[in-house]
Order: structure tokens, then sequence, then C-alpha cells
């Protein structure tokens, strides 16, 4: 018997973010090897989405686990 469990529509935001920071972050080494020390601040806080989208992503596993754990209606 199959159980069918909804997927977080947080997840695949979690995950968007996540690679945009994770970009921003390889991005931002990329330019200090190459010399440039003082990079623009959009791309700095850019870098912050990584953290941001991995918070996100611990949450929807949390949502989608406690959602699996609850019994159904009717069983």
């Amino acid at each position: 018997m199959t159980t069918q469990v909804r997927r977080s529509s947080l997840f695949p935001l979690a995950l968007a973010t996540f690679s945009v920071g994770l970009l921003a972050v390889l991005v931002t080494f990329v330019l200090f090897a190459f010399g440039y020390s003082d990079q623009p601040v959009w791309l700095n806080l850019a870098c912050l989405l990584a953290p941001v989208g991995m918070f996100i992503g611990v949450i929807a596993l949390l949502l989608q686990s406690r959602r699996r754990a609850r019994p159904s209606p009717g069983h």
C-alpha cells in the first residue's frame, strides 16, 4: 500500500534560494582570486541567500515530516 505525501511548496523555494546564494559565494571567491577585493554590496547581500535557503529547507522538511507523522482523518 502506498501513501501519497504532499510535497511542500517551500522546498523548491528553498532550493532556488540556496542555489542563488551558493552561486553568489562562488562569484565572490572567483572575483577575489582575480584580485577584486571591493565587491558590490548587492553581491555580498546575495551571499546571505545560501543560509536563508538552508533555513527554509530545514523548515520545509520539518513541516513535511510532521505532516507525514500525523494520522490522516478516517484512519
